[in-house]
């Protein structure tokens, strides 16, 4: 198979400025005055997030494998998203490598994180905190499986007290993004697994955050998990701005549904986060479905890449979204190398629509090693 070469790149800023404050003076990042776009310094200048998913390597590592070992690999990474033009970086943080126990957090990984977000600050990155994963079912530990919901939930909420705790010291921390693509089942999951569905490439990207409703509806389960979750992030970090990575079918329609209605958890949320892989026939149904996430909030679409579509087409995508996202994730991996294509020009005018999602000529979509939404759009 030739090599998979592939970039999203776009300038996300309508101020490049505020992209690249020096570090020293690198202010947080918040939600601005209108109330539906993202702002810095004072939450005066505008600050678009665009910038690429960091989730695991070539070989399928995922980042606590090798970024004590290999650091000098994280940093040329790092250094690499860099100079194609992000501005954030999505993290995704395994519970098993943060957690000894239920209530032990472990001072090795939280000093490793302490050195990504210095490094971040370094090259004027902002990191998108993703946590609880549980992505690698070998990794997870038989304690934390054997938990009940309550147990559960607060060893959760050990985990992100933890994290705050580190990331509220920098600067450079951009959200804390509770879960990826959390899930309540409509009945009680009779097998007790955590984790439904097949994995993707060896990986499970979808979790349930209880195993039995008992007569919750979904929707009340979703928020109470929510509330705890995000209480537990912003007692140790007031400053944080909080969001939760949905599938996009999360929307209050028939169908499938997560539980996580963003109308219902978005008063709990800074902003609201969705992953979305739009179709190369159903464009249409994929503009229609990230609307029914565009509810009062900033909306950044945490994950997207031409996975069922082609380049061209998810850039018409995008700018006929540019009225309602605020900021766009790619990915960094899996592929060899990215490739960057800039659009003309940067400065005032130029917003995350003029991005450009390029696949190198021979170039291969594969469905079983990008994204975590395995389910698509519509």
């Amino acid at each position: 198979m030739r090599a998979l070469v592939a970039l999203l790149l776009g300038v996300a800023l309508c101020n490049v400025g505020s992209a690249w404050l020096p570090s020293a003076g690198m202010p947080r990042i918040g939600v601005a005055r209108d109330g539906h776009s993202f702002a810095a310094a004072g939450f005066t200048v505008p600050f678009h997030p665009f910038g690429f998913n960091y989730d695991h390597d070539e070989e399928g590592r995922l980042l606590e494998d090798y970024w004590v070992d290999e650091w000098s690999q994280v940093v040329a990474d790092f250094e690499a998203m860099r100079a194609l033009g992000a501005n954030v970086v999505r993290v995704h943080l395994q519970l098993a490598r943060f957690m000894r126990g239920p209530r032990e957090p472990d001072s090795v990984a939280l000093d490793r994180l302490d050195a990504l977000l210095r490094l971040a600050e370094r090259l004027r990155l902002r990191l998108d905190l993703t946590g609880l994963g549980a992505y690698r079912r070998a990794d997870v530990p038989a304690w934390y499986d054997a938990l009940d919901e309550d147990a559960r939930w607060e060893t959760q909420a050990a985990f992100w007290r933890a994290i705050g705790e580190v990331g509220t010291r920098s600067p450079a921390v951009f959200c804390y993004d509770l879960m990826n693509e959390p899930v309540v089942p409509a009945g009680r999951v009779e097998d007790g697994d955590w984790l439904p569905g097949a994995p993707v490439a060896g990986m499970q990207y979808v979790q349930f955050v209880t195993l039995d409703p008992a007569g919750r509806s979904p929707v009340s389960v979703a928020l109470a998990w929510t509330r705890r979750m995000a209480a537990a992030v912003r007692t140790a970090d007031p400053r944080a701005l909080v969001t939760v990575g949905l599938v996009p079918w999360s929307l209050d329609r028939p169908g499938l549904q997560s539980g996580f209605v963003p109308q219902q958890i978005a008063p709990v949320l800074d902003f609201v986060s969705v992953h979305l892989y739009p179709e190369s026939l159903h464009l249409d149904l994929a503009l229609e479905t990230l609307r029914g996430f565009a509810v009062g909030k900033p909306l950044l679409v945490e994950e997207i890449f031409p996975l069922y579509a082609t380049a061209q087409e998810l850039e018409f995508f995008q700018a006929e979204a540019k009225h309602e996202v605020s900021g766009w994730l790619g990915f960094f991996r899996p592929f060899a190398w990215p490739i960057a294509q800039r659009a003309n020009g940067r400065g005032t005018g130029i917003t995350p629509a003029s991005g450009i999602f390029a696949i190198a000529d021979g170039g291969v979509r594969d469905p079983n090693t990008i994204g975590s939404s395995r389910i698509r759009t519509r």
